[in-house]
């Protein structure tokens, strides 16, 4: 399993129309093989950045699955007019921790 973490900065006052194209959006990304699930938390202290988490089954199911689909595009054109700075996305491998403790 794979996380995708980014954090996604908003332009301010955007954050509604934001939120209601990534609603449009997700199931873009879930169509893709490999796909596990999505959250994106809004932050308590800076309402524009958003914590971005996508779960994935391999490294590959996000790099040349999604992002070199038909559906990226699209993708692309709903949400990264919102950015300013573009994110910068990194992958973690599994928790460190034991999910039993």
């Amino acid at each position: 399993m794979v996380l995708e973490v980014g954090i996604l900065h908003v332009k301010p006052g955007e954050e509604a129309a934001f939120e209601a194209a990534l609603k449009t959006a997700r199931p873009l990304i879930a169509a893709t093989p490999g796909f596990v699930s999505i959250a994106v938390h809004r932050c308590v202290e800076a309402p524009n950045q958003y914590l971005l988490h996508v779960q994935w089954r391999s490294l590959e199911d996000h790099t040349v699955g999604f992002r070199q689909s038909d559906r990226f595009p699209r993708w692309r054109e709903l949400l990264h007019h919102f950015y300013d700075p573009p994110p910068q996305i990194q992958h973690y491998g599994v928790s460190v921790f034991d999910p039993e403790v």
